[in-house]
């Protein structure tokens, strides 16, 4: 059982001790923390938070008690509920809000859950803002109103339907051309929100869906991360029922991975990927990704006489590099698209929205349509932490170890090789250390990969 606090929130298994896991009080110290922080920031006489979850089956407690300590405070709370995390970024600035709280643990398994914290944007917070937050509530810095000035609380339905209308009026958004294609679509929603807002969206678009995990229950049926290893039953169900394509997203919909006709995975990498090429041949600009995304969006935007920067990972880094270089897409190669036109946050609407355009103005299969991307194979691994382990000390001896390489110490250690390169740091948001390779094979990425792992290994 594990609490992780982090600049960008606080995430948690549910039960336990206090400041172990994700209690109820803790839940109530980092709300309260997160409200101290919006009245220090703010000379207003009423603050406005929104605030939304996914489905799982802890959100509901702790979204009453966020919303009652944000009350507490004197801050009024707009619910939209049952949510995606994109749909609440989305209602902060249509609320005119002054912030939000999104109660999602993004790809983890069920017995996790977190606070996501966004800004008057509706975006996320950037360190220096998180750190603040983080001393406030370990030193209990909080002061609450008297019953007189308590906030208020209001639900407000619909925002998902409000969401898929904003991607529908996107101007790249070829609802004609998709409607004329007449896709046959499965979606794997993993029993959370993306089952409400998926289906939904393509309905509008004139999609057959065929749901799979649709219920939003909060029972994920698989582990929620959408990796190939999880998602055989969707590249079955794509070629029994002889599909174009599947659609899967996690549990607060940020993320989109795509399943081909022939029950092969897209790549989450190329999700970005298909829809920059998509918009950079309609838009001439720039691209931003992190630095454990592929090269191939490099490639892409330079094909179409763009620049290409890479971030720390995290989304508030891809998002702060995206502004300074004027960025018109970019996002996380874990299938989570930025989309300025939209919002400064990733979307897996507006990926849905822009892939399945480029898919029917190409006339190309989904799979002829990734084999027409350069060839890259990445490996993802990760290695489990105890806390003994002194990660800063790893990651210096691998750097001097690979000192003639050509390195990037932005986030943690990336090397960079001639064909291939491998991106060494600790997650923000597990007690692990991710190793991700990428090379011109797989099974090269992958023997990349185990050769790191049992260095590190040797290490500690």
């Amino acid at each position: 059982m594990t609490l992780i606090k982090s600049i960008s929130g606080i995430r948690g298994t549910i039960g336990g001790k206090v400041d172990e896991n994700l209690t109820p009080i803790d839940a109530v110290k980092f709300a309260a923390a997160y409200g101290m922080w919006l009245k220090q920031q703010n000379n207003k006489v009423s603050l406005k938070v929104v605030i939304g979850r996914d489905a799982r089956i802890s959100g509901d407690m702790i979204s009453c008690l966020v919303s009652k300590t944000l009350i507490g405070l004197s801050i009024d709370v707009i619910d939209i509920g049952l949510s995606t995390t994109p749909t609440v970024e989305i209602a902060v600035p249509l609320e005119d809000a002054d912030g939000g709280i999104i109660i999602t643990a993004s790809h983890n398994p069920k017995q996790w859950n977190a606070l996501k914290l966004l800004n008057n944007k509706g975006e996320f917070l950037n360190a220096n803002e998180g750190e603040v937050i983080l001393k406030i509530a370990e030193n209990d810095f909080y002061e609450f109103a008297e019953v007189d000035d308590l906030g208020s609380y209001i639900e407000k339905k619909g925002y998902i339907d409000k969401h898929i209308s904003e991607v529908l009026e996107l101007k790249l958004v070829d609802i004609k051309a998709i409607k004329k294609a007449k896709f046959k679509i499965i979606v794997d929603a993993v029993n959370s929100t993306g089952g409400i807002a998926i289906p939904s969206l393509l309905e509008k678009l004139g999609v057959e869906c065929i749901k799979l995990y649709c219920e939003p229950n909060g029972q994920f049926p698989h582990n929620p991360e959408p990796l190939k290893e999880h998602l055989t039953d969707i590249s079955n169900l794509v070629v029994k029922e002889q599909a174009d394509l599947g659609i899967v997203v996690d549990p607060d919909v940020d993320r989109l991975a795509l399943v081909c006709e022939d029950g092969s995975m897209f790549g989450e990498e190329y999700t970005l990927v298909a829809c920059a090429d998509y918009v950079l041949g309609k838009t001439k600009g720039n691209t931003v990704s992190n630095l454990s995304s592929s090269r191939t969006l490099k490639d892409i935007t330079e094909k179409h006489g763009g620049s290409y920067q890479a971030s720390a990972v995290g989304e508030v880094n891809v998002v702060t590099l995206m502004k300074q270089t004027n960025a018109i897409i970019g996002g996380e190669g874990n299938g989570g698209i930025i989309y300025p036109e939209s919002h400064y946050g990733r979307d897996s609407l507006v990926g849905v929205g822009l892939f399945l355009s480029l898919l029917a103005n190409s006339k190309l299969s989904c799979k002829q349509l990734r084999e027409s991307y350069p060839h890259y194979f990445m490996s993802k691994n990760k290695i489990e932490l105890t806390p003994n382990i002194n990660v800063d000390t790893i990651l210096e001896k691998i750097a001097l170890a690979y000192r003639n390489e050509n390195i990037s110490k932005i986030d943690g250690i990336k090397i960079d090789f001639e064909c291939e390169w491998v991106h060494l740091r600790k997650s923000n948001t597990e007690p692990i250390i991710r190793i991700y390779t990428e090379s011109t094979s797989q099974k090269k990425a992958d023997d990349l990969a185990e050769r790191f792992i049992e260095e590190i290994k040797t290490i500690f």
